[in-house]
């Protein structure tokens, strides 16, 4: 299926007074983050009570709430420097429309997942050498049907999913009309205050390595329903874990059967490590709401010993909820 780029512009902040900002520091986390793209798409479909009369109409909205936005969310706007601290808030966002040859249900129908990144304005999961490149792409792809597919890609520098999150519903409050303003701004920044950055940050080639060699790799796509996730968390019951919640309860599922494929490849049965994100910003002392920006989250690892044959789901939940609970405030 074609996708013909139709325009590409830089979306930049409203207000005029962003210059007098100070630069927005990094914390040691961010530092320790790598530059590379994780991808979102959202697709909608054409409604019948829109007031909006043609798609130009929408994108336009799109762009003057994203402005809007980009007020608040300032560092998104800006670009990395030194990875120490953000700042040009007036650089702006790349905003891309694309026209895309078919229907969107033709599209979604579709068995090759990786086709989906031509709705992105950037290859996503690639390390990205070059710190100065934008926080955030856009990219509105619209159909032949009216549909259309909006698709993100955020970096990871700033951006963990709590951020994207925030981020997507002030947007979203500002394209209605609504109110999408936070009530404490000058919060963003609290991560730089709990893990300062260190002036000098060498750069960790291991997790370069770790996170894009370049071995063979294959996207699927694995659709678990309510009815499915409510049987799982039942299966992931037991007298040390009652309440099990769809996190654990899928995230014990999913280790359990990579264990048992690494040991059907390998033969041997070995212990296996799951890392799983926990976010700390309601963990903190004080908390720190969630549009606070950056990656303010931890990776605990829980480790499975047992040698036996019968890998049992709810051993697994409750060693994923005793990973999630070691992350405190200290």
């Amino acid at each position: 299926m074609e996708v013909r780029i139709t325009s590409r512009e830089m979306v930049k902040p409203s207000s005029l007074d962003l210059h007098l900002l100070k630069p927005f520091k990094l914390s040691l986390l961010d530092q320790l983050s790598s530059t590379n793209y994780v991808p979102l798409i959202f697709f909608y479909t054409k409604p019948s009570d829109s007031h909006f009369k043609n798609t130009a109409q929408v994108s336009d909205q799109l762009k003057k709430s994203l402005s809007k936005t980009l007020n608040q969310f300032y560092p998104l706007s800006g670009r990395t420097k030194n990875n120490l601290y953000i700042s040009y808030y007036e650089e702006g966002v790349q905003y891309v429309e694309a026209r895309v040859n078919a229907c969107l249900s033709d599209y979604i129908e579709q068995t090759d997942l990786e086709s989906l990144n031509q709705l992105l304005p950037c290859q996503p999961f690639c390390y990205i050498s070059n710190s100065t490149v934008p926080q955030l792409a856009i990219q509105v792809n619209i159909f032949n049907c009216g549909c259309i597919a909006l698709a993100l890609c955020c970096c990871h520098k700033i951006f963990d999913a709590s951020t994207i999150s925030v981020f997507l519903k002030s947007w979203a409050a500002f394209s209605r009309g609504s109110n999408g303003e936070i009530p404490k701004p000058n919060l963003l920044e609290a991560s730089s205050r709990f893990f300062p950055s260190i002036e000098s940050m060498p750069l960790n080639n291991s997790i370069k390595c770790l996170l894009f060699n370049e071995g063979r790799r294959k996207t699927r796509s694995f659709v678990f329903d309510a009815n499915a996730i409510a049987t799982l968390m039942f299966k992931a019951k037991s007298k040390h874990l009652e309440h099990p919640s769809r996190v654990i309860a899928l995230g014990a599922f999913l280790w359990k059967y990579a264990i048992r494929a690494s040991r059907s490849a390998s033969g041997i049965l070995k212990p296996a490590i799951l890392s799983l994100s926990v976010n700390i910003r309601q963990k903190m002392k004080p908390q720190l709401p969630d549009y606070s920006i950056g990656n303010l989250f931890l990776l605990p690892i829980t480790t499975y010993n047992s040698v036996e044959k019968d890998v049992k789901l709810h051993d697994l939940a409750y060693l994923v909820r005793e990973g999630v609970e070691s992350v405190t405030s200290d």
